[in-house]
C-alpha cells in the first residue's frame, strides 16, 4: 500500500488529496489563511485520522498552487499546469484534451495529446474577470449564495450582455442593473455568458478533436458549464469534485 497526498494551495483555499496506489481515497479543502503550512497540516492530520493512518505512512507528500513553496514539508513541488494536466487526464480515463481551469485569481486553458503530455496552455491572471473571485464579488453585490447561480441562470427570461472585461467595471455595471430592475436570474446568466466568452478567447483556434473538460470549484456551477458549451458549440464535461483535481495531480507525479 501506497499512500500519497497532494495539496494544492491556492489563493483562496488550500485543497488535500490523500490517494493509495494512486486512488483518491479522502480529499478535504480549507479557506486559504496567514499561516498556510498550517492550515494544511491540520488538513494533512484530518485525512490521516479519517483513514487510521500515521505518519509514517505516508510515502510522499507533493505541493503545488500559489503558495506551494510555503509547504517546507513537500517532496516535491510542481505548477499547476502539470499537476492540472496529471490529474484530469487521469480522471476522464485518457480522454481530456482541453481543460478550462478557474481559479480563485486566474483563468487557464490547458491543451493536452492524446497521451496526456501538455503541448500548449495559457493563463490570464492579470484581471479578477472570470475567476472565482469574480463570482465571489458578483454573490455578494447579487446577495446571492454562489450554489443557487446555476438555478438561477436556468430561470432566465431575457438575454443581456455584460460588457464589461474589468472586475471593477463589471461591478458598477451589475449595480446598475440592479437599480434598472433587472432580474438576477437574467444578470447571472449574462456573467456565465461573460465568462465563457473569456475562456473560448484564451482557447482562440486551438480547440483540439476529443473531450473538453471544465475544472475548478465553478465547475460545479451548472449554468457555467452550459454557457461554456454554448460558446464553445462543443460538449463541455465537469468531474464530481472538480475543486480536487490539482491536488490529486499533485499526487500523481511522486
Amino acid at each position: 500500500m501506497t499512500v500519497k497526498i497532494g495539496l494544492d494551495l491556492g489563493s483562496t483555499a488550500i485543497k488535500a488529496v490523500m490517494t493509495i496506489d494512486d486512488r483518491p481515497v479522502w480529499s478535504g479543502l480549507r479557506p486559504t489563511a496567514p499561516g498556510q503550512e498550517n492550515v494544511a497540516k491540520g488538513l494533512i492530520g484530518e485525512g490521516l485520522s479519517a483513514l487510521d493512518l500515521r505518519d509514517g505512512d505516508i510515502f510522499g507528500i507533493a505541493s503545488t498552487g500559489y503558495g506551494k513553496k510555503l509547504f517546507a514539508s513537500s517532496d516535491k513541488t510542481l505548477d499547476e499546469i502539470a499537476a492540472n494536466a496529471a490529474g484530469i487526464f487521469k480522471l476522464s480515463g485518457g480522454e481530456a484534451r482541453a481543460v478550462i481551469n478557474i481559479g480563485g485569481q486566474d483563468l487557464k486553458t490547458i491543451i493536452l495529446d492524446d497521451s496526456g503530455r501538455v503541448i500548449d496552455f495559457k493563463m490570464n491572471d492579470k484581471c479578477a474577470a472570470g475567476t472565482g473571485r469574480f463570482f465571489e464579488l458578483a454573490a455578494r453585490i447579487l446577495d446571492t449564495p454562489l450554489e443557487d447561480f446555476g438555478p438561477l441562470s436556468e430561470d432566465s427570461r431575457e438575454e443581456i450582455e455584460l460588457n464589461s472585461t474589468c472586475v471593477v467595471f463589471a461591478e458598477s455595471e451589475i449595480v446598475s442593473l440592479l437599480a434598472r430592475g433587472v432580474r438576477k436570474e437574467d444578470i447571472v446568466r449574462a456573467l456565465h455568458a461573460s465568462v465563457a466568452r473569456r475562456a473560448a478567447g484564451l482557447l482562440g483556434a486551438r480547440m483540439p478533436e476529443g473531450a473538453v473538460y471544465i475544472d475548478g470549484g465553478p465547475a460545479k456551477n451548472g449554468g457555467l458549464v452550459s454557457a461554456m458549451e454554448e460558446e464553445l458549440m462543443t460538449e463541455v464535461r465537469a468531474l464530481g469534485e472538480p475543486q480536487f483535481t490539482v491536488a490529486y495531480g499533485a499526487a500523481l507525479v511522486l
